[in-house]
């Protein structure tokens, strides 16, 4: 977003009068120079300024204080992004902008301030994060040879309207926060009505903040087999800055990275096309277009899937490490200048993406795989560079299985087509339970391919050119592409939760999907007319069809479901009319092919966003409170829980055991719905038990066909012991939690009681808050 340096000044004429000289001996043409150069200076950081100051504005709306904002955007600039710009000066020598060098810093920053704050942490010491950026600067200070990296080298000067696209791009995923995300306040009630994994996110949070390695602070003792190196960055921030982790995690802490994503996506698009206009598709492709569904309704998001997510941080985190990760390959397996700092950037983003988001590393495998082969054959010798970062790609793969998530399979199973018959059910309305033909599934299938075939359909411009396929850089994405697409196909998971390979590859393919776009358009020297006429062709059928056909989803009662299919079939007759009348107009071989390609590329761009904005409407439709006329989400916290849980982690020790009665998300207790963790979130401690969904020992019991967060709790004296501590509390029944689990404070959800519960006869109340009530348990005696 912002231009690396200003052009050179004008060079003054010899013939210039000789009174033009100024007293203060400038002449009037250098003055002019400078006054350009700060012109151009200011030109460039504008949209960068303008960016920040609407952020702000949005935050401040939405809530957060601006001493919040203060001290983490110093604590992103000064503790995160400028060391790790510092050090990829030192290490990294590429074709950059200053945008670029600071996004790759800034997610360098993130993947050191993981790996120094876990070490910190463990030893009892979490401000020690602070070391890293303090022994840079140190060293940047000390040491003569690396003194010059205080001041920026030659850079690539972005052409100011990329500037401007980069910042709306931006600006325009701040906008999709707050209308998807901000909109849940920081307040009761607004904050229980949020997506259910947040709290499960800020539990997570909490637990890291005190304790590593961490374990699952939602029943104690088991082990956390997850991905929460994200988790890690937020407890640093926490400590440092001293904001709130729900603040940090509600509101501040994603949009650094996001804007940190785009960029540094920007220059893996820019690096493979050539061209900035390859860049601004491949970041407006990630960001902006999914699977055009044609349906109308609210219910229209099945065929999407994300890149990034709120709902979602560790998605975001390792889109953001991994990113760093394919620009480095596109250097090292390419023919450009190998260092050993390049090598040594490849293994620290590589050691950080396996926990931070592991299912990049058997996309990597097969991509790398993919592209030995392909290098084998064509050069005929092995391909060292590939094999070396196939080796260390591989350790950590094998790393990341055995130990860090303890070959743990977290409710993945071989289950082909499990994605396409959830679809179905949603499309039809079908119960969650209903199992549909094999026919209905095949059609699905085909449905998606279609999706797929329009939304990427770019890559079939590299057929110009068949050449291109072979480059290493190409090679790896479509590699990286076909995996997820085979991993969506084979694999089924409790919670679907295996589009996310999908996500993690989709970048990459929006790249070669931009570099086939811009080849076929300069192979076949389409005019910008054309294209127009294209684009306008593809964006007028998609609309037409979406409208004309008006099949609604989910379908009523009564419909046939084969109604589906319909506007795919017309789709596919228009393109079939439209190809047979260009031919008939003279348009022949190549040509013909490119504007074919940019039509059907532009049909998923109004079924895209109708998508997005339809869900949209559709969730405020069911979220409005008909009195109030306005949006207000169910909350799932009691009054009182959040000033409660407040007192109880001011009061006790983070090493202390809770106790609660609350295990069920509220309005699902029959049969329990078991995602519920608010407790262990807004306390920051460890739970005897509340909410099981998401531990390792339940999921590992999941089968097909049940509901994950359905399945009993599987320790019967631990759940019997824990609930008639509540439901019919004694002296005997208290000390046991205390004695047997080494519980220390009864949270008490008191709507959830019976009429002749006396929790305060045995054990002593502490704070009450609304519904809720904290009670402490102390050694042998009941008070």
């Amino acid at each position: 977003m912002v231009n690396a340096s200003p052009p050179p000044g004008s060079v003054s004429s010899p013939l210039e009068p000789i009174k033009d000289v100024q007293t203060t001996g400038l002449p009037s043409e250098g003055r002019h120079s400078t006054r350009y150069r700060t012109l151009k200076r200011f030109s460039a950081l504008l949209p960068t300024a303008l960016v920040a100051a609407f952020a702000m504005a949005v935050l401040s709306f939405y809530g957060v204080s601006v001493s919040d904002m203060a001290f983490f955007g110093v604590y992103v600039v000064l503790c995160l992004a400028f060391p790790g710009l510092l050090l990829i000066r030192a290490l990294y020598s590429g074709d950059r902008t200053l945008a670029e060098e600071i996004a790759l810093g800034l997610a360098l920053g993130y993947a050191i301030e993981v790996i120094t704050y876990i070490i910190a942490r463990a030893l009892g010491a979490p401000l020690f994060v602070l070391a890293w950026p303090i022994i840079t600067y140190v060293t940047f200070l000390a040491v003569p040879r690396l003194r010059k990296h205080w001041a920026s080298a030659s850079l690539t000067r972005a052409p100011i309207w990329w500037s401007w696209s980069l910042a709306l791009i931006v600006a325009s995923l701040i906008v999709w926060s707050a209308l998807t995300f901000f909109r849940y306040a920081l307040t009761w009630p607004e904050i229980g009505g949020s997506n259910t994994d947040m709290p499960f996110h800020l539990a997570l949070i909490g637990e890291v903040r005190h304790h590593v390695p961490p374990t699952d602070p939602m029943v104690v003792g088991e082990p956390l087999l997850y991905h929460w190196f994200v988790y890690a960055h937020f407890a640093a921030a926490s400590w440092v800055t001293g904001v709130e982790p729900l603040v940090l995690l509600f509101r501040l802490a994603m949009l650094p990275m996001l804007a940190g994503l785009a960029v540094v996506l920007g220059m893996i698009g820019r690096r493979v096309t050539g061209s900035w206009a390859g860049a601004l598709l491949t970041v407006g492709g990630t960001f902006f277009i999914v699977a055009p569904s044609l349906y109308l309704g609210p219910s229209v998001g099945v065929f999407t899937w994300k890149v990034q997510s709120w709902t979602s941080p560790s998605q975001t985190f390792g889109a953001l490490i991994f990113a760093p990760i394919v620009l480095l390959l596109l250097d090292l397996l390419g023919h450009r200048r190998r260092s050993a700092g390049k090598w040594l950037l490849l293994g620290i983003f590589l050691v950080v993406v396996m926990g931070a988001k592991a299912i990049y590393l058997p996309l990597l495998t097969v991509g790398l795989v993919t592209v030995s082969v392909v290098e084998t054959i064509r050069r005929r010798r092995p391909p060292w560079p590939t094999l070396a970062a196939l080796g260390m790609t591989v350790a950590c793969l094998l790393f990341a299985h055995f130990v860090l998530f303890g070959r743990a399979q977290q409710g993945m199973v071989v289950d082909p087509f499990a994605l396409m018959r959830v679809t179905w059910r949603e499309l039809t309305g079908l119960e969650e339970t209903a199992e549909p033909a094999s026919t209905a599934v095949l059609g699905t299938v085909l449905l998606y391919v279609l999706c797929w075939v329009i939304t990427w359909c770019g890559i079939l411009g590299l057929l110009s050119r068949p050449r291109l396929l072979m480059k290493p850089g190409v090679a790896l994405m479509l590699g990286m592409g076909a995996a997820s697409i085979g991993v969506l196909l084979l694999f089924g998971h409790c919670s679907m939760s295996q589009i996310y390979f999908l996500g993690g590859a989709y970048p990459y393919v929006m790249v070669v999907t931009a570099y086939g776009l811009i080849v076929i358009r300069r192979r076949a020297r389409v005019s910008p007319r054309q294209i127009t006429v294209a684009v306008a062709a593809g964006v007028l059928a998609a609309s037409l069809i979406r409208i004309l056909c008006g099949v609604k989803v989910p379908l009523d009662p009564g419909q046939v479901d084969t109604v589906l299919y319909r506007p795919y079939i017309v789709l596919l007759a228009v393109t079939a009319l439209v190809a047979v009348a260009l031919f008939l107009k003279g348009r022949r071989g190549i040509h013909l092919w490119a504007f074919m390609i940019f039509m059907i590329a532009a049909v998923g761009l109004p079924a895209a966003w109708g998508t997005r904005v339809l869900s949209l409407v559709g969730n405020d439709v069911e979220n409005v409170d008909r009195q109030a006329s306005r949006w207000v989400p169910v909350s799932e916290i009691p009054r009182g829980a959040l000033t409660a849980a407040r007192w109880l982690r001011t009061h006790s020790d983070p090493d202390d055991t809770v106790a609660t009665n609350a295990h069920c998300r509220w309005g699902h207790e029959s049969p329990c719905d078991s995602r519920h963790f608010w407790v262990a979130a807004l306390t920051e401690r460890r739970v005897l038990v509340e909410g099981w969904s998401y531990t390792t020992m339940n999921l590992s019991r999941w089968r097909l066909g049940q509901s994950f967060q359905n399945i009993p709790f599987w320790d019967a004296e631990r759940i019997r012991s824990n609930d008639v501590a509540f439901q019919s509390p004694s002296q005997a029944a208290i000390q046991r939690l205390r004695e047997r689990f080494g519980v220390r404070w009864l949270f008490v959800d008191e709507s959830r009681l019976n009429s002749i519960s006396r929790i305060e006869d045995f054990a002593r109340l502490r704070f009450r808050s609304d519904d809720y009530a904290v009670y402490s348990i102390s050694d042998g005696s009941s008070s």
